[in-house]
């Protein structure tokens, strides 16, 4: 699997990153929507088993691939199954041409000083390890900022890029994503001390520890250009944090060079109980909307 031609795709080619990382906590709201209720599974290994039928639909249908997505964000557990045949990683990329990434952090902390942290990571060497023997190409943790705190925001970032710097050093390629919730009484104030936190640690990188950028769209159109075109950065993903499909693609299609990572607005439609023709027809509709506002 040659990083290169990853990287270079990552770089450069149009579309976007489909988040299907949704773990823990989260899966069986992800399994509601989609038409499944907790009656479907007994316990924990049950849980993961349906949810991966689910991804395993999303990444099997003829509509996700590579000309419109650039790379998939997938959770341990679904990067440890395989989709017809192969590991989870090598299917995306051999099959369907869409770039391997694992999520790696394990939650968030209470909030302190307006935002959560992530929480401590004890195995991580060990799951990089394990990434990159799997032929995961990057990996995404996700902090979240609640208030406009410069202490609070600041600790975020420079959390975010400590442990990214592991990973670089671990042959991976960190997508580092500090969230500002969407409902941030002062969400603008927010960013700009975010964006000037974000520079001082991109400013601090050696020329050869590349990063991307996941980032709440901004209230400020064009905010982040200077990260989008900073020589560190391979790329710059936005994430629809709560607002819907179209409120997000429309954020998304005002930002010049940011391209979608959505997870929720990528699946909303999708039911377990659609036929393959209604399932395949409204996720083509789905990507199809987030690829033209990445294509700006």
């Amino acid at each position: 699997m040659s990083n290169a031609d990853q990287l270079q795709k990552i770089r450069t080619a149009p579309g976007f990153i489909a988040a299907l990382d949704q773990s823990g906590g989260s899966t069986p709201k992800a399994l509601g929507l989609y038409g499944v209720t907790p009656d479907a599974w007994s316990n924990d290994d049950e849980m993961y088993a349906v949810v991966h039928a689910m991804r395993t639909r999303i990444m099997t249908s003829p509509v996700f691939n590579g000309e419109r997505i650039l790379g998939a964000i997938l959770f341990e557990n679904t990067m440890d199954r395989d989709v017809e045949g192969q590991s989870t990683a090598s299917y995306l990329w051999k099959v369907k041409n869409v770039v391997p990434f694992l999520k790696v952090d394990k939650g968030l902390a209470d909030v302190v000083d307006g935002v959560q942290i992530m929480k401590p990571m004890p195995d991580l060497d060990a799951l990089l390890a394990k990434a990159k023997a799997a032929g995961i190409f990057g990996t995404k943790m996700r902090s979240v900022i609640k208030e406009a705190n410069e202490a609070g925001i600041n600790a975020v970032v420079d959390q975010q890029f400590d442990i990214g710097r592991r990973i670089v050093a671990a042959g991976l390629v960190p997508i580092i994503e500090p969230e500002v919730d969407i409902h941030c009484p002062d969400k603008s104030a927010a960013e700009d001390i975010l964006k000037a936190a974000l520079l001082r640690q991109l400013n601090s990188l050696g020329s050869d520890e590349m990063v991307m950028l996941k980032l709440t769209l901004p209230e400020k159109d064009g905010l982040y250009a200077d990260c989008i075109a900073h020589p560190n950065v391979v790329r710059v993903v936005a994430l629809s944090g709560g607002y819907s499909r179209e409120e997000a693609n429309s954020r998304l299609g005002r930002q010049k060079g940011m391209v979608a990572s959505f997870s929720r607005a990528l699946s909303e439609g999708l039911t377990a109980q659609q036929s393959d023709d209604e399932f395949n027809a409204t996720l083509d509709a789905s990507i199809a909307s987030i690829a033209a506002a990445s294509a700006t």
